[in-house]
């Protein structure tokens, strides 16, 4: 089992988001998992560790370089099992995709590979992946141009590949996954399918989506076992004191050892991380705070994520679409501008 490519340790619901991952393959009886990166290793193996807090054994193939979403795979093989089925994961998918059916399918029509594949209202931005009535992959088109598409199933960045076909990929250079390795398996008519899936989907490489993941998280849009369990849509960490005069309007999680000032408003869609401290009169809604973040008296957040350990001067104004960084600090009395 392969996930390619994590993101940088970022939360969902204070809880990292490879944990989302660890714990969907957990559910589907997958419990050795390689991990394969490149950046941030360290910080990635603190957070992480060998898996076991989700139930997984969890190893790590490190890239010297950057080797591509093929080369990435590639790297792993010493890890790998040498026969059967591995999983591959792209590292930035948020989903609560029946991975069992999707095996169920991969067997049945005794592939050697399958992708699944979600459909989405525009897949210009997306590999778009034709296939016949059976599933059989019959070609990809890599983001069309608009009025151009011919299907709108798209890659959805989960694979079931048999462990033989991973040698096909070169293992001194970088490797497209995508626009080398499975055209390479189409041209050599290697037994290639496409399960389509109707399940939650989300590529939260962005910083818009990567929002709007956590806000579906609190809807309960997905199914996780990880969500934060919240009486009346407010998952408030036990040592959080509320001042009578605070407004907490769920769906949202509060983290331990926050501090919340007298007449604040949080809420809704809101995320605190551990250690926050929101000043007297602040307003936030529809945000994403990591840990430590301090919001002056009277500030004003709205739509936006503020990194861990960044501070908010009294009367600021922030966002929507703003992003501020680790240790950002924003003065009193900023507007947007």
């Amino acid at each position: 089992m392969t996930l390619s490519r994590p993101k940088p340790i970022v939360p969902l619901l204070n809880i990292p988001f490879l944990a989302y991952q660890l714990d969907l393959l957990r559910q589907h009886g997958v419990t050795e998992v390689v991990l394969s990166c490149s950046y941030m290793v360290d910080e990635v193996r603190h957070t992480m560790g060998d898996g076991s807090g989700w139930g997984v054994r969890l190893r790590y193939a490190v890239e010297t370089e950057p080797l591509g979403t093929a080369g990435g795979v590639r790297n792993a093989l010493d890890l790998l099992p040498p026969s059967g089925l591995v999983a591959v994961l792209n590292g930035d998918v948020l989903t609560d995709a029946d991975l069992s059916a999707m095996l169920r399918f991969h067997s049945e029509r005794r592939a050697s590979a399958t992708i699944y594949l979600t459909r989405v209202s525009d897949p210009t931005q997306y590999g778009v992946v034709d296939i016949a009535s059976d599933g059989r992959i019959l070609r990809f088109v890599e983001k069309p141009p608009p009025g151009q598409a011919t299907a709108d199933t798209v890659n959805a960045g989960i694979y079931l590949l048999d462990s033989s076909l991973i040698s096909r990929i070169p293992g001194d250079r970088m490797v497209s996954i995508e626009r080398e390795f499975f055209p390479g398996l189409l041209a050599d008519r290697i037994p290639f399918y496409g399960w389509v899936g109707d399940y939650y989907w989300l590529d939260i490489g962005s910083p818009a989506k990567y929002l709007r993941g956590q806000v579906d998280l609190l809807a309960g849009k997905l199914a996780s076992r990880l969500t934060p369990a919240a009486a009346g849509g407010r998952a408030i960490a036990a040592d959080v004191m509320v001042p009578p005069t605070a407004t907490i309007t769920g769906p949202c999680v509060i983290g331990a050892g926050t501090r919340l000032g007298a007449g604040c408003r949080v809420g809704p869609d809101v995320v605190l991380g551990a250690g926050c401290v929101v000043g007297p009169g602040a307003s936030i809604e529809r945000a994403m705070l990591w840990e430590r973040v301090q919001v002056g008296d009277r500030a004003v957040l709205r739509e936006c994520i503020v990194a861990s350990g960044a501070r908010i001067g009294d009367r600021a104004d922030v966002g929507p679409d703003v992003v501020l960084e680790a240790d950002a600090v924003v003065p009193p009395g900023t507007r947007p501008g």
